[in-house]
């Protein structure tokens, strides 16, 4: 093995690693290696970029339609709010190109290849090697669960970015001795809780990382001071919920405009239930479930030298290793164990951990590559060593053509035909019953058929004292149940008061029951748009 340096006593990474001497990419290489990698994965993701307003899917895209929704009319969403995700994702919607849906769909794949930059950026500071570097940044881009949200308005790809930039700080602060680095991590620490709770785990890890570092730094109060307050700056996107919901915005789930109400949607409120839903018989079965998810996201080959770079980095470089090891276990047992049915996203950020030991594996395995053979002659040498990056370089493109097929929404225009449908052929004055779909988009942001009434009468939480389910109407969730009979999951009770008033159709959806059965509750059904729409009329 190659000789490890010494830096002020932490074992860092070997010396045959670093780049320097002739032939070695300068201080620009690498950015530009990782600038390629970002764009890489950003064109695959916008070939694939759903091209318009999305619609409701269980399980892979519960929130997808509602979040497009929600970012243009800078509104609020079901617990943690997503305060942070709002309202940097709403800038994306004054692009000059497509339609403002596109563009909070652009948004993911903008957050997604960014992550993967920054992926880059933290493999290269562990390996110091740009080929290993590139190889576990893309090969974390082409994974199916990042790239299924990288063609969707959606909050993970944002996630991972945050990840990977808390990351580099951190390593950027222990390689080049700069609080700066520190100061700017524990900013988006705070940045991170804003965002994802789980992301929360990397308070804990980043303080057990620079006591491995150096606990002296602990000691330093004005240091941590400065830090406690970088973090609760961090914080402060949270203040855009109550702001946001005393201005009355359009769409403002849980309405967080007290403490009460507040401290339910930013701790989790009724997400939080599904934790510890598996015991100890079914930890095999769960650890099975994970290793099949992880292995169909990364190739396999990829997942072993990960798994060895992971061993490496605990017996070199052990802050490193421990600091990856702790948010790796942490994140995968919390996943492990919660029921909820997109519960393979939340592997995400483990994905992003192996990758990263996958370049510390790949960096090991390049430097043996070139002590083997030194001693051949230079030509001979670097055409060994130039087969082998190319090798390497191919490995995450294994399957891409499957993964990009899988996750293509190019062609996805079932939420714009329901657009369409709705605003071409429901009656004046219509009610308009559905469940999480893209009526709320006609009426919220294209600000069209403002006439109609729309209810969600299938499925919400029944433990909040608001739940914004009727659109105009702004009531308590127990006066939405009395007026419109949203306290029935069927649906039978809110079409029989909405068709008091008026018309009433419904947006057929996967949730909702096959509209055909509301015939047994004394209504006609007519199919108006096929799949999509359906008009129930009270039989005589």
């Amino acid at each position: 093995m190659a000789q490890e340096r010494e830096h002020n006593g932490r074992t860092l990474a070997p010396s045959g690693t670093l780049p320097s001497g002739k032939g070695r990419l300068g201080r620009l290489g690498p950015a530009l290696a990782g600038t390629a990698a970002g764009l890489f994965v950003f064109v695959l993701y916008v070939r694939t970029l759903a091209p318009t307003v999305l619609y409701y899917d269980d399980p892979d895209m519960l929130d997808a339609v509602m979040l497009q929704m929600q970012v243009a009319v800078l509104g609020i969403t079901h617990p943690t709010g997503y305060p942070t995700y709002l309202t940097l994702t709403h800038f994306f919607t004054y692009l000059p190109v497509g339609d403002v849906a596109y563009r909070v769909n652009l948004a993911s794949a903008a957050y997604a290849a960014l992550a993967v930059g920054v992926v880059f950026g933290a493999g290269y500071l562990l390996s110091r090697r740009v080929v290993a570097a590139a190889v576990a940044a893309v090969a974390f881009g082409l994974g199916g669960a990042i790239w299924s949200q990288a063609v969707i308005a959606e909050v993970y790809t944002m996630n991972a970015l945050f990840i990977a930039l808390t990351l580099v700080c951190l390593l950027l602060w222990r390689d080049r001795e700069r609080d700066r680095y520190l100061l700017l991590a524990a900013l988006l620490c705070g940045l991170c809780l804003t965002h994802h709770l789980t992301s929360g785990l990397l308070l804990p890890a980043s303080l057990l990382f620079v006591g491995l570092v150096d606990r002296r730094r602990l000691l330093e109060w004005r240091l941590m001071l400065k830090c406690a307050g970088l973090f609760l700056l961090g914080l402060t996107p949270y203040l855009y919920l109550p702001i946001r919901s005393w201005m009355d915005a359009p769409m403002e789930a849980n309405n967080p405009s007290n403490f009460e109400r507040f401290w339910y949607v930013v701790s989790g409120g009724n997400l939080t239930g599904s934790f510890f839903a598996y015991g100890p018989a079914e930890l095999p079965g769960r650890l099975l479930f994970y290793w099949g998810h992880l292995t169909d996201n990364i190739n396999p080959v990829l997942v072993m030298v990960g798994l060895t770079g992971a061993a490496l980095m605990v017996a070199r470089d052990r802050p490193v290793g421990l600091l990856l090891g702790f948010l790796f276990l942490g994140w995968a047992f919390y996943s492990i164990e919660n029921d909820i049915p997109d519960i393979n996203l939340y592997f995400i950020p483990t994905y992003l951990v192996l990758c990263l030991w996958t370049a510390v594996g790949l960096g090991a395995l390049l430097t043996e590559a070139e002590h083997l053979t030194e001693r051949l002659p230079r030509m001979p040498q670097r055409a060994i060593l130039v087969v082998l990056s190319v090798a390497l370089l191919l490995i995450p493109l294994i399957g891409v053509r499957e993964t990009s097929a899988a996750n293509d929404m190019s062609e996805a225009n079932l939420g714009r035909q329901q657009v369409d449908a709705i605003a071409e052929k429901a009656a004046p004055n219509a009610t308009i019953l559905h469940h999480r779909s893209s009526a709320w988009y006609l009426v919220l942001v294209e600000r069209r058929r403002q006439d109609l009434t729309l209810v969600d009468p299938y499925l919400h939480n029944t433990e909040v004292e608001y739940a914004d389910i009727v659109w105009p109407a702004d009531l308590t969730l127990k006066e939405t149940d009395r007026r419109y009979g949203t306290d029935d999951f069927s649906g039978v009770k809110a079409a029989k008061i909405a068709a008091q008033k008026g018309p009433v159709y419904v947006l057929d959806s996967e949730y909702i029951p096959d509209p055909k059965r509301y015939e047994a509750f004394g209504f006609e059904v007519r199919e108006v748009e096929e799949n999509i729409l359906y008009k129930l009329t009270p039989a005589e």
